[in-house]
């Protein structure tokens, strides 16, 4: 049964790997470097559940597996709240799967990205994709079941894992060095972008958030935001299509808040 999920995988073009009995962690004779031993050659595969038949069956996220939204739930705290918050604000379009994890949480599936894997621990939530892995049905941990809970295969969304945490954990931001005098009439776009063009690294995506949000409040289109990063300083990590992007989640996170 194990086999058969692992092969099933691999004829959809993912990856797999053979975990312990019971555990997540890959079995270290068949997998000495984990996730990065994934295989997608049916003949391996069956040679490892063939070994070790009570094996749990892990698949390796990011293209060309899928990207997984995990929804955690400990003793200390569950990712439900954070996960309706996200699904209220349209952060979350529909998966194209959904598996229950042994905790009472899911693995929400999606179109498998290069985006990099990410965790918000205090909202309990995961992102598991390039260098990932999740376990899937029928393994078993702790006694419990993954289990499939829906699947809805025309349902080919991606999922945007940086609006995800921008939401949920908007940057905060020092008072400016120098005070920004806004004009009594307009959208300040021009002070705006003064200030940043002397913004340096660390903190100038940050501060390109920020001053967006101030230039929607007095009414700049998303258009006019564009002219923030114009003057500013790009490289070392942050370049113009990174800049465009921030702007554009300012500008759709602002508006939704006002809505």
């Amino acid at each position: 049964m194990k086999l058969a999920a692992a092969l099933a995988i691999i004829g959809q073009g993912g990856r797999v790997l053979i975990c312990e009995p019971g555990g997540k962690a890959p079995v270290t004779r068949f997998l000495p470097n984990g996730v990065l031993n994934a295989t997608n050659n049916p003949e391996l595969a069956a040679r490892w559940w063939r070994h070790e038949p009570n094996g749990n069956v892990a698949m390796a996220t990011g293209y060309p597996g899928p990207d997984v939204l995990d929804v955690d739930v400990k003793p200390d705290g569950t990712g439900w709240p954070a996960f309706s918050r996200c699904k209220a604000a349209g952060l979350l379009p529909e998966p194209y799967a959904i598996n229950g994890t042994p905790s009472g949480g899911i693995h929400a599936l999606y179109v498998g990205t290069d985006q990099a894997c990410g965790s918000l621990r205090k909202h309990h939530l995961d992102f598991k994709a390039a260098g990932g892995y999740i376990l899937i049905p029928p393994s078993v941990v702790n006694g419990r079941p993954y289990t499939l809970i829906s699947e809805r295969p025309h349902a080919w969304h991606q999922l945007k894992w940086t609006s995800v945490v921008t939401f949920l954990n908007p940057p905060t931001h020092s008072a400016p060095s120098r005070p920004i005098i806004l004009p009594t009439t307009g959208t300040g776009i021009d002070h705006l972008a003064a200030w940043l063009a002397g913004k340096t690294k660390p903190g100038r995506n940050q501060a390109l958030y920020w001053a967006a949000n101030r230039a929607v409040e007095n009414g700049a289109s998303e258009a006019e935001l564009h002219e923030l990063y114009r003057s500013m300083r790009f490289g070392n990590g942050f370049d113009e299509r990174q800049a465009a992007r921030t702007v554009a989640d300012a500008f759709r996170n602002s508006t939704r808040r006002s809505a």
